[in-house]
């Protein structure tokens, strides 16, 4: 049996290993277009001589193994919130007391959750326009129709969302082993022509630059760390694929492939130190040009797809977690769960893409954008990451605080350096960013103000009990189901409902839907039922955070617990609050105006629990924030 298992398990480990070559390292994959041009012909350049050659590739190898083989394969990847990741899964692992006790990191968390969206919209464009100029490399007779041609794949990329990806992500993996077996032949044929660029696997190198250049070589890191985005992805893709996966992929195949071109690319500028200008394009013979520039534009729809759909789900998570207002999530496969398509988050992307590729109109100048979104979630990755080790894997403290310490020194270098962008461009993801965490936040906070206030004003359920076996109401055939989000209180609907009405169904079911800070509840699990008496039930159903709810079925589970129910007359009965903005204490009024417009344009409860409309009645209560 033993062996039968094994086998099983490695039969699956090469076709998962594909698949993840393909969606988890497109964004990392395609770095090459541009990463060396931007040292030495970018917004902060060098001269390519022969030390700043062998001192920049130096610090790309390094920082390829320090931040991503070190830090997010080996470490990182360990902090898995029942096997999912990303830094809102990784800020939902904080424990309670840390939650609490240290709010700031998890509105750290939020924040790079936010500056997540604004890589979602600089990742196509820099992608796209960066394989699509290899066509000047042919003739300069492309160079009109590069900007266009670019909008055209990047409508195409979001329109395509709408289907589905599934189908066509079975083809992500196979292309991108092309595409890194294509660079490392290329990497291979200019190393051979200069070995001496073999010397920079010396780290002194990468010491020497800073010796030689001093402050003035300090602001090219905000260019080498181009070469290590797409981190992120790594862990936030691992709950699809699992580690082995994804490690194996990038120590058999992702890391040695890009190595060996920036090293092709750093000899081509040893044997022409001065005339080039697109290094990754020039490397390849005359003859392969055209057929480059196909496969880079492949790769750089599929590194495009996979922050796409990394929205989406982030999107998912949010929405769960009480950090944003509800959005028509479709499924767009019948098996994954994780597949999943937001209309309204995908027109936001597309539209931010396109006029960030107009305005921008080259890659070059949106590389001083790309690096500060990327570098800022780095460094609060390694901030949240050292409260786990601490807290939760209980490491002693002076080893913690030397792995924290080395992340957040190469790092905030890192960071650094792209702060001295921020007028060229880096101002664009930290717009974003705020913007996002501005919305999450007051998403957050209103939802948690309107709380308060209905808990306030509510009768408890034991009062309300109370009432009806003292009183007793007329009872009426069915089942009446009040959702509520005060476990606690009796539900204005049904208040109001015995009020003015002056009945009761036969069954009356209390309902409460909730989220935990899990991505994932066991189905056994999800569902507590509580029987107050007169057929009067508490239920209580919990989902995680990668979970989409369903009130129709947890029903059904609530009755294998004890639940009683007319099943065949069933009426759903909803509160729909009108929020009113005041000056009570709370929020600051353009924050309430803010929430009011964010729920206003919510997707309506009835479509988000999976509710049959014909049988909801909504009641209308009014709430001041």
């Amino acid at each position: 049996m033993k062996a039968s298992a094994t086998h099983s398990t490695h039969s699956a480990l090469l076709p998962l290993t594909l698949t993840a070559v393909g969606v988890v390292y497109g964004d990392i994959g395609t770095s090459p277009l541009y990463t060396i041009r931007e040292c030495f012909f970018g917004s902060h350049p060098i001269p390519p001589t022969y030390e700043n050659v062998l001192g920049i590739l130096s610090l790309i190898l390094y920082a390829l193994i320090i931040v991503v083989s070190i830090k997010y394969i080996v470490v990182v990847m360990r902090a898995d919130n029942q096997g999912e990741g990303g830094i809102l899964a990784l800020t939902a692992l904080l424990p309670e007391r840390a939650r609490r006790g240290k709010a700031t990191l998890v509105l750290l968390g939020i924040f790079g959750a936010a500056l997540l969206y604004g890589d979602g919209m600089i990742t196509p464009a820099i992608t796209v326009l960066g394989a699509i100029e290899g066509l000047n490399v042919a003739t300069p007779l492309f160079e009109p129709y590069i900007l266009p041609l670019s909008v055209a794949i990047i409508v195409g990329i979001f329109v395509i969302q709408q289907f589905g990806t599934h189908k066509v992500g079975r083809l992500f993996g196979p292309v991108m082993v092309v595409w890194f077996v294509a660079i490392a032949v290329l990497g291979f044929s200019g190393i051979a022509r200069e070995p001496a660029v073999l010397g920079a696997l010396n780290p002194i190198h990468a010491f020497n630059y800073f010796r030689t250049n001093g402050w003035h070589g300090f602001p090219v890191l905000g260019a080498v760390v181009l070469a290590v985005t797409g981190g992120e992805a790594l862990y936030a893709d691992m709950g699809h694929f699992g580690k082995r996966p994804i490690r194996l992929a990038w120590f058999a195949l992702v890391l040695p492939a890009l190595m060996i071109n920036y090293f092709g690319q750093g000899a081509l500028l040893l044997s022409h130190p001065m005339g080039v200008t697109q290094p990754f394009f020039v490397l390849a013979p005359s003859w392969a040009l055209i057929p480059l520039v196909i496969i880079s534009t492949l790769a750089a729809i599929i590194a495009s797809q996979a922050l796409i759909s990394g929205a989406f789900s982030l999107t998912r998570q949010a929405i769960q977690l009480g950090y944003a207002p509800r959005l028509d999530i479709q499924h767009t496969s019948s098996h994954e769960m994780g597949q999943v398509y937001v209309p309204q988050v995908n027109w936001g992307l597309a539209v931010s893409t396109i006029l960030i590729v107009i305005g921008f109109r080259t890659s070059g100048a949106l590389a001083a954008a790309y690096g500060i979104a990327v570098t800022m979630t780095m460094v609060i990755t390694a901030m949240l990451l050292h409260v786990i080790m601490t807290e939760r894997w209980k490491w002693p403290l002076p080893a913690a605080l030397c792995v924290t310490a080395i992340f957040l020194t190469v790092d905030g270098a890192f960071l650094g350096a792209n702060l001295l962008k921020v007028v060229q461009g880096g101002w664009l993801p930290i717009a974003v960013g705020v913007m996002g965490f501005t919305i999450m936040t007051t998403w957050k906070t209103g939802r948690r103000l309107m709380a308060e206030r209905m808990t306030a004003r509510s009768t408890p359920l034991e009062d309300f009990m109370h009432a009806i076996v003292t009183t007793p109401p007329l009872r009426v055939s069915g089942t009446s189901v009040f959702m509520t989000a005060q476990p606690g209180g009796t539900p204005p609907a049904l208040a109001h409902n015995l009020r003015y009405n002056k009945v009761l169904h036969q069954y009356v079911v209390v309902l409460t839907v909730s989220t935990a800070h899990v991505p994932h509840v066991p189905e056994d699990e999800q569902v507590e039922v509580v029987s107050l008496g007169h057929d009067v039930f508490n239920v209580r159903v919990q989902y995680g955070f990668m979970q989409n709810p369903n009130v129709p079925d947890a029903l059904v589970q609530a009755r294998r617990k004890g639940l009683v129910m007319d099943v065949e007359d069933v009426t759903f009965f909803l509160g729909r609050e009108t929020i009113i903005v005041t000056e009570r204490h709370g929020m600051a009024i353009w924050r309430e105006k803010l929430f009011v417009r964010m729920a206003r344009n919510a997707v309506r409860a009835t479509a988000f629990f999976r509710l049959p409309p014909e049988r909801v009645v909504e009641l209308g209560v009014q709430v001041e924030i």
